[in-house]
């Protein structure tokens, strides 16, 4: 017989963007208990509400996974730095803010191919209801004058200015929109988890590492998990809800004997229903940069000639909540089109008032120079990859292969971007700020040198998604009408993994709006 006290009617998997929005919306019945579960600590660090600090947070040990991809074949073999948020509030506390709805057309395209209700019309009042609601959407306090060098020099290219790239047009360039309250980072866990985590009918573990979904023959009944050491179990008495993120999801899945029969079998691991699609379909926004010298020092750095603007961003954000630690640091975006003929943009840029850092691994660049960075990824890749277990223990991280630049045509996408990101840079529009370009330099001009420095030097922009994709079709893993697994029961998925294909931009809106759904989903029926 159960404990009750360790009987729940929801367990909700992984406290990050999802799980908190999920973990809001089913305790808003307080006949329902709830338990939400989060492998990570809570997200009290001051750091993370620091917008700038992500500099720090993404490379932190504490708060971060930490995952590397296996070496990537079409990518000079190199292993490939996944950081993700290891806290409450997941990858929306400790990323760039930037909030991004994705194009019309990416929904639209779900729909057609078999995700009935997931239409630009489906989902449009949920991000409203975030946008009105729990998430505050604004624009930067702060804009470091290179922003709108960036985006004079996207009207010299005749883009459009865009007031509003979550409207009607993505087309073009603008000011990023971000997820920030009073100057402060708004995570979803900020937004969705902390104004009611006093509920009675809520229970929040932090630092309880899921390590398989406890079945009774196709029915989902708990979890085991770890916390201090100790192997814990609690049941759930309506249904288990999977927002682990697209690596967290699959990879506790096949711990549980849920997913493709070879890879289950190979480990040792009882198959309890098999499923093709557990971690296939994996995506990613591949991302090369430009980085220039600035001359004039605009940008950030942390060179002793920077003291004192450090100082002075100290005093106004502590003191007065603005100036340039307000900053998210990717200030400017814009979407643009590797082809004229296309009918939405397929390549997305990034801006920043820094040298480039290699996911602030390597700090070195911007205490020696001062310098800016134009971002560029690829929006539609073909390329898929997977994630796999590397064993069968469950505190060892699951083999990630993005499998970046298999098809050729990302690679082909990627060269056209890069030389018109070459062109923006060249405008008169920053022609006060140009010293140089640092990186890749003028030794890298033909095709074939594009190619190879993309190759060696491309990284994630951090948009991992696809691998428990839903819909209709024998590599789907969850239904799109209900978010159930197929073939299980009392197990939904809510999170990045079941996008089909990934959204045109920035992934955290579109996860947050998934979340809102789903709940929406279990609430109606």
């Amino acid at each position: 017989m159960k404990d009750h006290k360790k009987t729940f009617d929801y367990i909700i998997i992984g406290g990050g963007s999802a799980g908190c929005v999920v973990a809001n919306r089913l305790s808003q019945n307080p006949t329902n208990s709830v338990c939400l579960i989060e492998a990570g600590p809570r997200d009290s660090h001051p750091l993370l509400r620091i917008p700038l600090a992500l500099f720090l947070t993404i490379r932190s040990n504490r708060l971060n996974w930490k995952f590397w991809t296996e070496p990537q074949k079409y990518c000079g073999n190199r292993k490939h730095y996944w950081p993700r948020g290891l806290t409450l509030g997941g990858g929306s506390s400790i990323n760039a803010m930037c909030y991004v709805r994705g194009n019309p057309e990416d929904y639209n395209r779900w729909e057609a191919e078999g995700c009935k209700g997931w239409s630009y019309q489906d989902v449009l009042p949920y991000f409203k209801k975030m946008e009105n609601g729990p998430i505050n959407v604004t624009t930067a306090r702060y804009l470091n004058p290179l922003m709108h060098a960036f985006i004079h020099a996207g009207k010299e290219m005749h883009y459009p200015v865009l007031e509003n790239y979550n409207g009607k047009s993505q087309y073009g360039v603008g000011y990023s929109y971000v997820t920030q309250k009073n100057g402060r980072r708004l995570s979803n866990a900020d937004a969705y988890l902390h104004p009611i985590e006093h509920r009675k009918n809520l229970t929040v573990l932090v630092k309880a590492y899921v390590t398989k979904i406890l079945f009774a023959d196709k029915k989902a009944i708990g979890i085991q998990y770890k916390h201090h050491n100790q192997t814990k179990e609690i049941f759930a008495n309506k249904e288990i809800i999977l927002t682990a993120g697209a690596i967290g999801t699959p990879h506790i899945l096949l711990l549980s004997g849920v997913g493709p029969k070879s890879e289950i079998e190979k480990h040792g691991i009882l198959l309890v229903h098999e499923l093709p699609g557990v971690g296939e379909n994996l995506q990613d926004h591949l991302d090369i940069h430009i980085t220039c010298l600035d001359k004039t020092r605009t940008a950030i750095s942390f060179r002793m000639s920077y003291l004192w603007r450090f100082l002075k961003g100290c005093y106004d954000y502590f003191l007065l909540k603005k100036g340039e630690f307000t900053s998210n640091y990717v200030q400017a975006i814009g979407f643009i089109k590797s082809n004229p003929n296309l009918s939405t943009p397929d390549l997305q840029w990034h801006f920043a008032p820094s040298m480039h850092t290699n996911s602030a691994l390597n700090l070195k660049p911007i205490f020696k120079h001062y310098g800016y960075t134009l971002m560029l990824c690829y929006l539609h890749p073909k390329s898929r990859g997977k994630i796999t277990l590397k064993n069968a223990d469950p505190l060892i991280k699951p083999c990630i292969d993005a499998n970046y630049l298999r098809e050729e045509s990302d690679l082909d996408a990627m060269v056209m971007g890069f030389k018109k990101s070459r062109e923006l840079l060249a405008q008169q529009s920053f022609t006060p700020y140009f010293l140089k370009e640092h990186q890749p330099g003028s030794h890298v001009e033909t095709d074939a040198e594009i190619k190879d420095y993309i190759r060696h030097f491309s990284e994630t922009i951090y948009h991992p998604v696809g691998t428990c994709k839903m819909g209709n079709d024998h590599m789907s893993v969850v239904d799109p009408a209900t978010l159930k697994m197929h073939g299980l029961e009392n197990i939904r998925i809510m999170d990045a993994s079941i996008m089909p294909t990934i959204t045109s931009g920035n992934t955290n809106a579109p996860t947050t709006m998934i979340a809102e759904k789903g709940a929406d989903l279990i609430l109606k029926y």
